[in-house]
């Protein structure tokens, strides 16, 4: 086994940021981004100099015990089924398939666990199709998790915030961001660190020649070489979370799509490569569709994101109402502000917007697989519309569906999408 390599900063940097000045746009309606960082987050791969290896001993073994490999505990906990192995990758071309189901399996325990109505919304696609989006959704709950939570992820080998590489990729962002942490920076440090390692197991998703020990990379692998997944819109994924970390304010709503489209927008465009459909104008209503349920989460998590310090409302138009940052900070007071209500009127006229355009995406997409984006498309609006029947009360408790309405919403969804033509 080899030990992590000691890489100077100034030379990961040199060998692979290739400077290029033009403009990339994250979304269609978004702002343009800073091409160096893209170029510097899109560099982070993991090599086999840079990490400890499995031995072949040890995937022997592996493979040997795999069928007995459970992903719940005695006491119903969810298990790591490659947790024994302390090393970050395969040195083999091929992982053996008993590993990859077992990985699937991790998965899924995990999605059935902590998505809620996504998971139902899931159960109903072809088998294949629910352990590919499976994979999906447990790649973005840890990203999720590393950076607004207190999950910590592993990395077998990796000397963690005191990595060379990471130090270097931390500075270079930094500097790149021209914005300082808004989270204090021992904590900072801590989760860009996990998540320029996570963004390393995502690059051996997209190598014939390294395979993570992670089961969520394994599995995750697994189904972007069945659906030819591109790794761009993973790793937007990933550098959505790590913008959390240097940004609480969004100026403009062209700001605010931008970082939409890389934290709900992909996942939309991601799931319909699992999904299928046969018209690229299908990709149009997809990000439509992410950017819709996301306006949603920030209109309908607006008190809570308030307590953690971070207003996602774009303050100009907050700003055009009379509404001051201090003004969402003061929580119930907000509801007796005389702008709050014309505001909540015009913010969800827009994501109804985009709402609209988010359910021409389901005739273009087979039969079997239109419930599962219908049903999560039809949860947000119920919760939309209950926001404005309530006069934007996003603070006096949080805007959610009973039971009976989930029930009564799913029912309808699944009879006219998996039984009727449109």
């Amino acid at each position: 086994m080899s030990t992590t390599t000691q890489t100077n900063p100034s030379e990961f940097l040199d060998e692979f940021i290739l400077v290029e000045d033009e403009l990339i746009r994250k979304g269609e309606e978004g702002v343009s981004v800073n091409p160096r960082m893209e170029q510097l987050r899109a560099a982070v791969v993991l090599t086999r100099e840079a990490v400890r290896a499995v031995s072949i001993t040890a995937l022997e073994l592996a493979t040997e015990s795999a069928h007995f490999m459970g992903v719940v505990g005695h006491k119903g906990e969810l298990l790591n089924p490659f947790e024994h192995l302390d090393g970050a990758v395969w040195e083999e071309t091929e992982v053996p398939e008993e590993m990859i189901q077992a990985a699937y399996d991790y998965c899924q325990e995990l999605t059935r666990r902590e998505a809620g109505n996504f998971y139902h919304s899931f159960k109903y696609l072809p088998v294949d199709k629910l352990r590919a989006i499976c994979a999906y959704y447990a790649f973005c709950r840890r990203a999720d998790d590393i950076a607004d939570g207190d999950y910590r992820d592993v990395f077998p080998g990796g000397l963690g915030v005191k990595d060379p590489e990471a130090i270097a990729y931390r500075r270079e962002l930094e500097v790149l961001a021209a914005s300082k942490p808004v989270i204090e920076r021992t904590e900072f440090e801590d989760k860009l660190a996990q998540l320029f390692f996570f963004r390393k197991k995502l690059s051996t998703a997209y190598t014939s020649q390294l395979s993570s020990t992670d089961p969520i990379f394994m599995a995750l692998k697994d189904t972007i070489q069945k659906y030819n997944i591109p790794r761009e819109l993973l790793d937007d994924m990933i550098s959505g979370m790590e913008d959390d970390l240097f940004t609480n304010r969004y100026r403009s709503f062209e700001e605010l799509y931008s970082y939409c489209y890389r934290v709900a927008s992909t996942v939309g465009l991601v799931c319909i490569e699992i999904y299928d459909y046969e018209s690229p104008v299908a990709r149009d209503f997809a990000e439509s569709w992410g950017v819709f349920m996301q306006l949603t989460n920030i209109l309908r998590d607006v008190a809570e994101d308030a307590e953690r310090g971070r207003i996602y409302l774009p303050l100009d138009d907050l700003e055009r109402f009379g509404i001051s940052e201090e003004d969402i900070f003061s929580g119930r007071k907000m509801l007796e502000h005389p702008g709050w209500i014309p505001f909540v009127k015009e913010y969800c006229k827009r994501v109804a917007a985009y709402r609209d355009k988010a359910f021409k995406l389901l005739p273009l997409l087979p039969k079997n697989s239109r419930y599962s984006p219908a049903a999560m498309s039809a949860f947000y609006s119920s919760i939309l519309r209950k926001i404005e029947k309530n006069d934007g009360d996003v603070f006096t408790s949080v805007v959610k569906l009973s039971k009976a309405e989930k029930l009564t919403l799913a029912a309808g969804v699944y009879l006219r999408h998996r039984f009727f033509s449109f």
